[in-house]
């Protein structure tokens, strides 16, 4: 398991939402980057140096700090789209091979290089800036109809990362909450949502929306 590209955002117009501009251009970058906890959400800071977020109240802060996503994903989308997707395409920030990112536990944590620890926080869920960006008519149903969306990563331990570094899973909770259980329970199938409430580490806002729909 390791990282094939880290990838941070060029700003660029976002005429799919009310905002000046949008972060989802993610492009591979050269050398190291360093990797830190950007703390509450609202500034659009998020986990990786020299990338941003625009769309504050969605996007960004220490529960969203890393979005990850597989190349094995992208390369089913690519058969399916008839379209290159190169690293970065879905606005993710580490490209991952050898790792089934949609089956990772909510609380599993990952060593990447030598230095940082990232924790596994939530599932990313799709956005109008994100069909846009693809040019893909009813990009959002089959996206969330694929289940297949990526994690969310809060950063643990902070350092430098780069391509080629290994990533190693060094802690698993004991439930079984995944992060494509979380997406379908949050999008397309309510009765799961009770469920989620076994993983302590999914944030907070979620749990407070998994508690006001259950009434648990």
């Amino acid at each position: 398991m390791k990282l094939l590209s880290v990838n941070i955002g060029r700003p660029r117009p976002n005429p799919w939402k009310n905002l000046g501009a949008t972060g989802i251009d993610k492009r591979p970058a050269d050398g190291p980057v360093a990797v830190r906890d950007p703390g509450p959400k609202g500034t659009g800071a998020v986990g990786l140096a020299g990338d941003r977020v625009y769309d504050v109240k969605h996007h960004g802060g220490s529960d969203q700090a890393v979005y990850a996503y597989a190349r094995e994903d992208l390369d089913r989308w690519e058969g399916e789209l008839g379209r290159p997707l190169p690293n970065g395409s879905f606005g993710e920030n580490l490209t991952t091979a050898g790792l089934d990112v949609n089956a990772a536990l909510i609380g599993e944590r990952w060593r990447v290089g030598p230095d940082v620890i990232l924790e596994v926080s939530c599932p990313r869920i799709p956005c109008g800036t994100f069909q846009g960006w693809l040019e893909t008519e009813g990009w959002i149903r089959r996206f969330t109809e694929a289940a297949r969306p990526g994690a969310y990563l809060r950063v643990i331990e902070p350092g430098d990362i780069r391509a080629g570094d290994p990533v190693e899973v060094v802690h698993r909770p004991d439930h079984d909450v995944t992060v494509a259980l979380a997406f379908r329970a949050l999008t397309r199938e309510p009765d799961l949502l009770p469920r989620l409430l076994a993983a302590d580490a999914l944030p907070e806002e979620d749990r407070e929306l998994v508690r006001r729909r259950t009434g648990a």
